[in-house]
């Protein structure tokens, strides 16, 4: 990933972070809105957007966005029940579905009652190319993907040296767990997909991450070891929000 293929804003600490990053969603939404009357969202799991989807929830001033015509999916999510404290949708819906006006035919979850991780990924990728009513061997197209940073380099459930990183053919698959708890098969939006987005927002936070950011951001990292190194939509743009724990590592004319 070259240096001139992304823009990074540091911010002074997660609220700084959360402020940001929902501010940046929000403006995504109203003008995916005003040009073609809808928007459609990628939410990412993990602890670092919890603030962001609490504040879009309440909806106040600049991050107020017209839920309405709003549509949620998912990024990856883990193989558990969406009552499972583990559960990506677990997340969403304790502090956002729940609160903001969202219909329940707005949101895109993965069925994790289904008998086995790769049937869920495979109705999911069903689901999603349904609702975009592309033709078979097309990819979605989404306006914004929210992505996560592993300490070991993975985003979504793409793990480092897994085979899901070679499915090019499919909307979503599933995985076996990484290194990183918690030990749950995934269901995951392949690689593919994340670069057909028009927007990829990353969220990162914590001095864990300050090594593997870097290495990223370097453009020299292999993305069988550092799968977020292979994000880089191909007539999108994506986007580096990081807290300056998280940019320790990077070269001062880099966080600038």
């Amino acid at each position: 990933m070259a240096a001139s293929n992304y823009e990074l804003k540091v911010c002074a600490g997660p609220d700084e972070l959360a402020a940001k990053s929902a501010l940046a969603i929000a403006r995504t939404a109203s003008e995916c809105i005003r040009h073609r009357g809808t928007f459609t969202l990628v939410l990412a799991g993990g602890s670092t957007p919890r603030r962001t989807y609490e504040l879009l929830a309440r909806g106040e001033g600049e991050h107020s966005i017209d839920w309405s015509r709003v549509f949620l999916f998912f990024g990856d999510e883990r193989f558990v029940p969406h009552d499972d404290p583990r559960s990506n949708y677990r997340l969403a819906h304790d502090t956002l579905l729940s609160i903001a006006p969202i219909g329940g035919e707005q949101v895109l979850a993965v069925d994790t009652a289904l008998p086995t991780p790769a049937a869920s990924a495979a109705d999911y990728s069903d689901r999603v190319a349904k609702f975009f009513a592309q033709p078979r061997g097309t990819l979605p197209a989404f306006d914004m993907v929210l992505l996560g940073l592993g300490d070991d380099g993975h985003t979504a459930s793409l793990f480092p040296g897994a085979a899901a990183l070679k499915v090019h053919d499919q909307i979503a698959t599933w995985s076996p767990p990484g290194v990183l708890p918690p030990p749950v098969d995934r269901i995951t939006l392949t690689m593919p997909v994340l670069n057909a987005a028009h927007q990829v927002l990353f969220l990162v936070s914590g001095a864990g991450k300050a090594d593997v950011l870097a290495e990223v951001l370097s453009g020299k990292a292999r993305i069988e070891d550092h799968p977020a190194a292979g994000v880089h939509p191909k007539a999108g743009r994506v986007s580096w929000l990081v807290d300056q724990e998280a940019a320790a590592r990077l070269p001062q004319k880099t966080s600038e």
